[in-house]
C-alpha cells in the first residue's frame, strides 16, 4: 500500500504506527525478531542496537512531550491571533468513535462514514438501528454539526450480502451515489433514518461521488419522497435539513456553479479528487510519489469549489486527509475553507497551528501557492511557515 490507502489512512485515525510500501519484509523478519517502528518518518528497524533504542527513545520522549501540551488546547477555540475562526470537526465511522471527538476538543462531526455500520455483518441494518445510532451521534455532539455521508460502498468497501460484482475499475465504478440511486430501497431506509435523527437540528445529509447535477436531482427527489412517507405517518423531521454534496469527481469540482444552487453546503474528498484528476492509484505505492494533494490543478480545483460557494452563500469543507495535515492547514485557511474534517487524534496539531497563526500570514500563503508552478514549491513554503509559527509541529509530521 502506499501512504494514502485506505488502511494507512485508518492507521493514522486509530493512532497506530504503520509504515507501508514495504516489499520483502516478510522474508527479512523472523519470529521472535524486535521491530522499532517510526510511523512519522517511515521507518522500520529489525533488531535495533541499543543505541538506535536510545536515539528513538529520546525522540519519542520529546514527542509525546509535546502531545501533553497540545491536550491543553481542548477548550479552546480554533481561532487565528488575528480572530478568524475555524470549525474543527472530525470523521467518524462508529458511534463509539465520538468519545475521541469530544476528548480531543473536536466541536462536530464533519463526516460519518456510515458504511461502517453495513459492513462484517450477516444482514442490513434497519431503518430504525441506523435512526438510534445517528440520533444518539448528534444528541452526543450537539449544538455542533453531524454530517452523515450517506452510502459510500464499492471501491475497496463491497458487502458480501448484496453480491455487489468484481470490477475491473472499482475505484471508478459502480458505487457510493451510483449504487444508491440504482437501490432506492436501501438509500431511501437510510434517508428516512437520517430524516428522523434530524429531529437535533444539527444533522446534515452529504452525497458522495457526485459527479453531476442529475445524481443531486434525483437523490432530492428521492429524499422528498422520504419526508412525505414520514409526514404520512407523523414522524417528527426537519423540514429544513440541510443537504450537501461531496466534491471528489473533477466534474463535480468543475460544475459546482451548477450544484450550488441544489445544495447547502460543499465537502471536498481531496483522497479520491487528488487520485481522479491526476489519475494516480492512491494505493499503488510505486506511484505514491505522483500523488500530490498541492500540484496546481488541485489548488485551482479546490480554489474554484471554495469561491464558487460563497458566491451561492454555501459553506465549504474539506474532509480528506489534506485537512488533517497540519503543515497544509494554514494553505487552505486562506483559500478560504470554512470547516476542516479531521481525525479527532489530529485536532490538538490543527489547533495548535491555527491559534499561532495570522490569517494575514494564511492568505499571502495562499497568493504564493496559486501562483506556483509546482507542488514542490508550494510544500516548501508551507513547511516554512508552520516551522515560523510552531516549529515543535514539525517534530509531529513528515
Amino acid at each position: 500500500g502506499s501512504p494514502t490507502s485506505h488502511t494507512a489512512i485508518m492507521a493514522r485515525a486509530l493512532g497506530i504506527p504503520a509504515v507501508v510500501g514495504l516489499h520483502d519484509v516478510s522474508v527479512r523478519i523472523s519470529t521472535g525478531d524486535q521491530i522499532l517502528i517510526d510511523g512519522n518518518t517511515g521507518v522500520l528497524i529489525t533488531n535495533p542496537s541499543r543505541e538506535q533504542l536510545e536515539r528513538y527513545g529520546k525522540v519519542e520522549e520529546s514527542r509525546q512531550a509535546i502531545r501533553s501540551d497540545l491536550e491543553t488546547l481542548r477548550d479552546q477555540p480554533a481561532e487565528t491571533l488575528d480572530g478568524y475562526h475555524v470549525v474543527l470537526s472530525c470523521n467518524i465511522e462508529l458511534e463509539k468513535d465520538v468519545d475521541q471527538v469530544l476528548d480531543n476538543g473536536g466541536t462536530g462531526v464533519g463526516l460519518f462514514r456510515t458504511e461502517y455500520l453495513y459492513l462484517s455483518r450477516k444482514s442490513l441494518p434497519s431503518e430504525d438501528e441506523q435512526a438510534a445510532i445517528y440520533e444518539a451521534v448528534a444528541a452526543r455532539v450537539a449544538p455542533g454539526p453531524t454530517v452523515i455521508r450517506t452510502l459510500d460502498l464499492g471501491g475497496d468497501k463491497f458487502l458480501s450480502q448484496l453480491r455487489m460484482p468484481a470490477e475491473i475499475n472499482p475505484f471508478m465504478g459502480w458505487r457510493a451515489i451510483r449504487f444508491c440511486l440504482a437501490q432506492p430501497d436501501i438509500f431511501k431506509t437510510q434517508l428516512r433514518a437520517i430524516l428522523r435523527a434530524s429531529i437535533h437540528k444539527n444533522v446534515k445529509i452529504m452525497y458522495p461521488m457526485i459527479s453531476n447535477l442529475d445524481e443531486v436531482l434525483r437523490a432530492n427527489e428521492l429524499l422528498e419522497e422520504c419526508k412525505s412517507e414520514l409526514r404520512a405517518l407523523d414522524v417528527p423531521f426537519n423540514e429544513k435539513i440541510d443537504v450537501g454534496v461531496m466534491i471528489e469527481v473533477p466534474s463535480a469540482a468543475l460544475t459546482t456553479h451548477l450544484l450550488a444552487p441544489h445544495v447547502n453546503f460543499f465537502s471536498l474528498g481531496t483522497n479520491d479528487l487528488v487520485q481522479y484528476t491526476l489519475a494516480v492509484d492512491r494505493v499503488n505505492e510505486r506511484i505514491a510519489y505522483l500523488y500530490e494533494p498541492t500540484h496546481p490543478a488541485i489548488l485551482r480545483l479546490i480554489k474554484n469549489t471554495i469561491d464558487v460557494g460563497h458566491e451561492h452563500g454555501i459553506w465549504t469543507g474539506i474532509c480528506g486527509e489534506m485537512a488533517g495535515n497540519p503543515l497544509m492547514v494554514p494553505l487552505l485557511i486562506g483559500m478560504g475553507v470554512d470547516e476542516f474534517s479531521i481525525s479527532p487524534s489530529l485536532v490538538p496539531l490543527v489547533k495548535d497551528v491555527v491559534r499561532k497563526l495570522r490569517y494575514s500570514q494564511a492568505e499571502d500563503l495562499a497568493e504564493v501557492a496559486m501562483t506556483s508552478e509546482s507542488a514542490s514549491i508550494v510544500n516548501e513554503r508551507c513547511r516554512e511557515l508552520v516551522g515560523q509559527i510552531a516549529p515543535e509541529i514539525l517534530e509531529l509530521v513528515t
